[in-house]
């Protein structure tokens, strides 16, 4: 074919792009459907409506309704992705209320499609800017290696049941991919401010609730949810009710009201106003006090972890005064005697070769080290608790309890699994404390602090529970994952357009 002739065709196809533009244009935009084809899409709307209510009569109409209310949502979320992830970060939080006033809907999935819808704008903006640069750190290139190897688990030799990988890598490669949406679409400091506000307010939320229930007490559908002896043996502990607020369960509350705290704690540290460290000192006391009602002994312990790489990070007479004073307060709360069963159950936390519960831990991790040992990729993705269960009863795997998400990982994984998670976990941490030393702004700096003692609070959590699996946990640690980079480009450009303004028109990061 000759290049004329290649030129015509592609000419003839943009004068039929065009044409059909200009009909487009004419016909909703000008003549707004007054006219023939207007008249005939009427008439097939009219002959759709009219025959689903009176096949399937209100239900049709909830349909309708829905479908009304959701195109224009949808459009707005892969339209406007910071729309979006503000909506997927509310999602997180009021999942269980959702599922709980709407049984029937696949929560799960809706979440899924969520994240994907905003995976989907992020390939969309690449293909179009082909700006990769955004994604080059140390933390992608770990991030990916994990991905890939949760993946590659389908192939597992030694897994029971594929099945069970299919429902299970769900919630390891959807949530984990929001890094990159993260990533790619938070990209100035008045946004991430608005995004720790909705945070801190869904926070509030979460702690306010657990005061009613501990106090007023549980709704109708929440007792229906506890009369049930499994729940029961769980939950009623020395004569008193675990409270889980909003969330799933205790724990989930538990890690959700400590995380805030850690970060207005370094907010109350740093350069800000009086009037931001006072309404911070109010949300951290309401979130640690609420956290006892949950009755989680592995949450009292995130505080005082993340505080002692706080006194590390910025070592200096008033810290290590402060630390004196904290540790001593901590001693006293630990070993003063009390009546107070959210206190004891507290301090059973810092003495657990005390607890029952701890020696049944200890001992099964005891028993599958050998398993660990002999099997390089685990026993696939899947293998334990409720899927090992439903997909694989009578397995080996299916009856061992993880209690830890450090355990899953090992014991699903394989200890090659556990080696790319750990290398991961170390890589994020590390870039977080290069970028604070790195980092000039105040603010920003003081971001990253918190951010990156969030990420070592939330894998502290990881070992006495599995916390990085569970909503809204999972979806908020890869976000403050990517917020460690983010802050850091952030401070870079600030640096650039302070020493050289001509040199600073191009943004590190490309607007949408």
């Amino acid at each position: 074919m000759t290049d004329y002739s290649i030129t015509v065709k592609g000419s003839a196809a943009q004068q039929k792009k065009g044409s059909l533009l200009a009909w487009l244009n004419q016909t909703f935009l000008i003549e707004k459907l007054y006219n023939k084809t207007g008249l005939f899409i009427l008439l097939t709307f009219a002959v759709i409506i009219g025959a689903g209510t009176v096949f399937m009569g209100v239900v049709f109409g909830g349909i309708l309704i829905g479908a009304v209310v959701a195109l224009p949502f949808l459009y707005s979320i892969v339209a406007y992705p910071r729309f979006g992830i503000i909506i997927l970060l509310i999602m997180a939080f009021m999942l269980w209320q959702v599922a709980a006033l709407v049984p029937f809907l696949p929560i799960g999935t809706l979440m899924d499609g969520l994240q994907a819808l905003l995976l989907l704008n992020v390939l969309i903006q690449l293909k179009r800017n082909k700006d990769w640069e955004i994604f080059k750190s140390p933390i992608t290139k770990v991030l990916l290696i994990w991905l890939i190897y949760n993946l590659l688990e389908f192939g597992n030799p030694a897994a029971e049941s594929r099945l069970a990988w299919v429902y299970t890598v769900r919630s390891v490669a959807v949530v984990t991919l929001s890094y990159f949406i993260y990533l790619y679409n938070i990209r100035s400091l008045k946004y991430i401010k608005l995004i720790f506000r909705v945070w801190l307010a869904l926070c509030l939320v979460g702690a306010l609730y657990a005061y009613k229930q501990e106090y007023i007490g549980f709704t109708a559908a929440e007792e229906a949810y506890l009369n049930n002896p499994e729940i029961i043996s769980l939950l009623f502990i020395s004569g008193h009710w675990r409270k889980f607020s909003i969330f799933s369960d205790p724990v989930a509350f538990a890690y959700n009201m400590v995380m805030p705290a850690i970060f207005c704690l370094c907010v109350i540290a740093g350069k800000f106003r009086l009037r931001t460290k006072i309404i911070m000192g109010i949300v951290m006391v309401l979130c640690m006090h609420s956290m006892l009602f949950s009755g989680t002994r592995g949450a009292n312990v995130l505080l005082p972890g993340a505080l002692v790489l706080y006194a590390i990070l910025n070592y200096n007479r008033k810290v290590l005064i402060f630390s004196c004073i904290a540790a001593v307060f901590l001693v006293v709360l630990i070993n003063v005697p009390t009546s107070n069963p959210n206190i004891a159950r507290f301090q059973t936390a810092f003495r657990p070769n005390n607890d029952d519960s701890y020696k049944v831990r200890k001992a099964n991790q005891k028993r599958i080290q050998p398993y660990i040992l002999t099997h390089p990729m685990g026993g696939g993705l899947g293998a334990t608790g409720t899927w090992g269960k439903r997909f694989a009863p009578g397995s080996y795997l299916a009856g061992f309890p993880p209690d830890s998400g450090y355990m899953r990982v090992a014991v699903e994984d394989g200890w090659i699994g556990l080696l790319i998670f750990c290398t991961l976990i170390f890589v994020i941490v590390k870039t977080g404390i290069e970028n604070y030393y790195a980092m000039k702004d105040p603010e920003l700096k003081t971001y990253c602090l918190a951010m990156t003692m969030v990420v070592f609070a939330y894998n502290l959590a990881n070992f006495p529970q599995e916390a990085l699996v569970q909503y809204p946990s999972n979806v908020f640690f890869y976000m403050e994952v990517a917020l460690i980079i983010i802050l850091r480009r952030l401070d870079d450009q600030l640096t650039l357009e302070k020493q050289n303004p001509l040199k600073a028109k191009k943004p590190l990061i490309p607007a949408v």
